[in-house]
């Protein structure tokens, strides 16, 4: 899927807000706050379950790699998430 297609798609689920469970969440990291080299993926099934995570990293920014964000809007679909949330920025590793 083409890298704008993906970031569209997650940008307008994200934009809906807090419809439910399943939910899925985003959350950068990376050595600095301009590139982002890993993305966390949280997914929680229903209120009080535990949520299961999945880590995907690149040596370049992950939220410019074709292949991860194809993964993300994969990941969405599959889970059939009814939430989307994404963590604002990129968090710096280690904290």
């Amino acid at each position: 899927m083409n890298i704008d297609k993906s970031k569209k798609r997650i940008a307008k689920k994200v934009k809906m807000g807090f419809k439910g469970y399943p939910q899925v969440s985003f959350s950068y990291f990376g050595e600095t706050t301009e590139i982002a080299t890993e993305v966390v993926v949280t997914f929680i099934l229903e209120e009080g379950a535990e949520p299961q995570e999945q880590r995907f990293s690149a040596k370049n920014d992950v939220r410019e790699d074709e292949i991860i964000q194809s993964a993300l809007v994969k990941i969405m679909e599959r889970t059939e998430a009814k939430t989307i949330l994404e963590v604002e920025g990129v968090t710096l590793k280690g904290e």
